[in-house]
């Protein structure tokens, strides 16, 4: 007999991953929803969202025994709600919400390590009098109480900058605005949460200098696990901007001691129980401080393949068996390399993408280097700015996940393979296509 493991928005890289599940035929894995509904559509009506996905798991023949995600909202936003309706463990709505509506977030993480929160307020983009309402110090970043990928975030030097990017994020804060007003009429809210809906923004003190890293846990039956710490890289010139991470991290034992401390302080305050979990975090090292940028409620889809590469499986093992009940079977360093990492192919300027790298090409790196992974988010004939979830500052061409025997040996094997997956960007300026 095999669970039933329902996958909201199943994608390409988990039906590459789960076969990699320790004891993986206990499982049968199904979709719920696909990939365009709850990822690339343009809209996402939360509440037709559910009343589909109930209706298909009540089409479904045999016991659901788990819904499982590893998207960001409104992916995250839909576990708590179908697993409330089904009857199924799993954190508590309020519980979500206060990992990722960024603003009561923050009150909640401020009332229980406040040393590891910076200066913030909420910030009615919508409102005449925004630029006068900044009561923190600028600089500042700026960003939807709900978003992800960096979506409509910005660094404000002075209030000039902030009347200027305050109608870009007035004309694109709906798109995720809406469903997540949706969503948070479903909960019990406290008066001043209540008044900073989706279309809001939380403006934070700088807290982006030093190293970044991310924190993979899970809580089950009150107790906080930890998965693993990976290293997070970011440009020099554009800090909001990630070009790789890297596992295991080098961070001292003792560092990552004091953020798995602070994690279990926060996750108790806010009583979040039965579900993965993943939470960054800034080290100033000068400062002997570190600082929580933010949490959210699931793994990391990005970590997974080199959760593979390092510890023999991807850390899916810990979110089904989680959401299962048992106590996840995951290994730990039994991987076939000591380090590995997910590098972003990034570029910096829009243009056209006049050439990818050829299925022949990648399959020769996947087979050069054992266990390497490589996925496209482009096409030929595309435009870079037609890209979705992307941060406002670059475009992910495509990522690769690799694996070597040291750091210095990963660094250059990245090079490597980029040198063996050539791309074309043409520039803006030049003819577009006809």
């Amino acid at each position: 007999m095999s669970w039933n493991v329902f996958i909201i928005g199943h994608d390409a890289l988990s039906k590459r991953m789960l076969p990699n599940l320790r004891h993986v035929e206990d499982y049968a894995f199904h979709e719920l929803l696909s990939l365009d509904e709850v990822v690339h559509a343009e809209e996402y009506p939360f509440a037709r969202l559910v009343d589909d996905a109930l209706a298909q798991l009540e089409r479904f023949p045999g016991p659901v025994d788990a819904i499982v995600g590893y998207w960001d909202f409104p992916t995250s936003g839909l576990l708590p709600v179908l697993r409330r309706e089904r009857g199924l463990p799993g954190p508590s709505l309020e519980a979500f919400l206060k990992c990722e509506h960024k603003y009561w977030s923050r009150l909640e993480q401020a009332r229980v390590v406040p040393e590891c929160v910076p200066d913030f307020q909420a910030l009615d983009p919508f409102d005449e009098r925004a630029v006068e309402a900044v009561e923190i110090d600028y600089p500042f970043w700026i960003k939807p109480v709900k978003a992800h990928s960096s979506h409509l975030g910005f660094r404000i030097e002075n209030a000039d900058q902030l009347r200027e990017v305050l109608p870009v994020i007035r004309r694109g804060i709906g798109r995720f605005g809406r469903p997540f007003d949706e969503i948070t009429a479903l909960a019990e809210l406290p008066a001043e949460v209540a008044a900073v809906t989706g279309h809001h923004c939380i403006a934070e003190a700088i807290i982006s200098s030093g190293r970044q890293c991310t924190l993979e846990g899970y809580v089950q039956n009150g107790e906080v696990h930890l998965v693993g710490l990976v290293d997070s890289l970011r440009d020099a010139t554009h800090p909001s901007v990630l070009l790789r991470y890297e596992y295991p991290s080098s961070l001292p034992d003792a560092m990552q001691e004091r953020m798995l401390a602070t994690t279990r302080r926060f996750l108790a305050r806010i009583g979040y129980d039965d579900a993965p979990f993943n939470i960054e975090f800034f080290l100033d090292e000068q400062a002997d401080r570190i600082w929580l940028l933010e949490i959210n409620a699931r793994i990391s889809r990005s970590h997974a393949a080199i959760f593979q590469l390092v510890d023999g499986a991807p850390h899916f093992q810990v979110m089904v068996d989680v959401a299962l009940g048992i106590p996840p079977r995951m290994p730990h360093r039994e991987g076939r390399y000591p380090v590995a990492a997910k590098q972003m192919l990034r570029v910096f300027e829009d243009g056209w993408v006049r050439r990818v790298p050829s299925d022949e090409e990648i399959r020769r790196v996947e087979a050069a280097f054992p266990g390497t992974l490589v996925h496209l988010n482009v096409h030929e004939g595309m435009r870079l700015s037609d890209l979705k979830h992307q941060d406002s500052f670059s475009w992910e061409l495509g990522v690769l996940f690799t694996g070597a025997e040291t750091r210095e040996a990963l660094t250059e094997r990245i090079e490597q393979c980029r040198r063996m997956l050539p791309f074309e960007i043409e520039p803006l300026a030049s003819q577009a296509p006809v």
